[in-house]
């Protein structure tokens, strides 16, 4: 790839966020990495208590037999949390439906709770460039979901009991896309889908699995206008993602 990106550039990203070649990585080290990085999960994993379908009547099919179209659908009019009480709009995903990445999130903003979309706004612009620099769009070849489908008030931490009732939506929306590559984006993310209580940055660095699909962690976009410094490092795990993704194919 070239040395500079003119998004890079109005951003204010240059010379920190210079794209690398993809020269370093074997086509043996993701397997490596993920081995070594899942006996760490396993040893940290924490359990959520997630009950898949317990909201649904006996006549409801359950979610994980459900169709895309139906599981829109069946979000659209959820009312299987309190979150379902002062929402504004569901926020289902957006990308492309057939996808070799997967981006996974938190929960809805304001801004995405008034739109239905996931990631507008300021960190939305920023994860757009970021992923636009390695060719990249929302159209091609990425889809953007999170792991709680309405706002939490206040944008505060989604409860143990919301996740459990919101997940089995997106293991669906995995399972129908079936993405070759997830990135977990924040500390949020990253721990619904490993099942862990660590850290992120214990979390970066290392190529986790998730049902068999290799996962990079990485920062939040939001967290990322707040914390500058941090974008060269988040800048790196997209890098890394796209290693991986390229060793995997040969």
């Amino acid at each position: 790839m070239p040395e500079s990106d003119p998004i890079l550039e109005e951003l204010g990203l240059m010379p920190v966020w210079q794209k690398r070649a993809l020269s370093t990585i074997s086509a043996a080290e993701p397997a490596a990495l993920e081995a070594s990085s899942s006996a760490n999960v396993k040893a940290q994993k924490k359990e959520f208590e997630v009950i898949p379908d317990a909201a649904l009547s006996a006549s409801e099919t359950p979610i994980s037999s459900l169709d895309w179209d139906t599981l829109k659908a069946r979000v659209a009019d959820c009312k299987r949390c309190r979150l379902c009480e002062k929402r504004n709009r569901t926020v289902f995903g957006v990308g492309d439906e057939k996808a070799s990445w997967m981006l996974v999130g938190e929960a809805p903003g304001a801004n995405e709770d008034r739109l239905g979309e996931p990631f507008v706004g300021q960190a939305g612009k920023l994860l757009d460039n970021m992923l636009h620099a390695v060719g990249r769009t929302r159209e091609n070849g990425i889809y953007i979901a999170n792991v709680i489908k309405c706002r939490p008030p206040g944008n505060r931490d989604p409860q143990l009991d919301e996740v459990a009732q919101c997940e089995p939506y997106l293991k669906r929306q995995l399972a129908i896309i079936r993405p070759q590559l997830i990135i977990a984006l924040g500390r949020f993310a990253a721990q619904s889908l490993l099942k862990t209580d660590a850290s992120i940055s214990s979390l970066r660095n290392r190529v986790h699995q998730y049902e068999g699909v290799p996962v990079i962690v990485t920062y939040h976009p939001a967290y990322l206008l707040r914390n500058l410094p941090d974008k060269a490092k988040a800048w790196a795990d997209l890098c890394r993602a796209q290693e991986i993704y390229q060793a995997m194919k040969h």
